[in-house]
């Protein structure tokens, strides 16, 4: 049980992150104004009357954006963890293999990227 201790104050700060959020939420309940109105009860959008339908088609080209948001987004946090832990392997032959598992990872999101640009997701109109 003693190689948990070092986790304890992970645990202690995600504890207090809950009970800050679920107390914040249960105070605004019984602190907080209610004047409920047809105005709050309405979907927003930017203040104006909604219009249309809700259920509209949305171009491909937006999920691809995303996607391709996510790919380096993915990236950058993963290659940066990786950096910190190459920099700093103690065990013996870990540097080559992280290496190549790093190179596997940026394969992956290379025929991401190459997927992408396929589609035409970088191209604007």
């Amino acid at each position: 049980m003693n190689y948990l201790i070092p986790y304890l104050p992970i645990v202690m700060i995600l504890a207090l992150a809950g009970v800050f959020g679920v107390g914040t939420l249960v105070a605004s309940r019984f602190v907080g104004p209610r004047r409920p109105n047809r105005a709050k009860a309405l979907p927003y959008e930017s203040g104006m009357e909604p219009t249309g339908q809700a259920n509209v088609r949305i171009p491909i080209k937006f999920y691809l954006v995303a996607l391709l948001f996510l790919v380096f987004d993915m990236e950058t946090v993963l290659i940066l963890a990786w950096a910190i832990a190459f920099r700093e392997a103690v065990v013996p032959h870990f540097q080559l293999y992280a290496f190549f598992v790093m190179v596997f990872f940026l394969l992956i999101l290379v025929v991401g990227f190459l997927y992408e640009w396929r589609k035409g997701a970088l191209k604007w109109n």
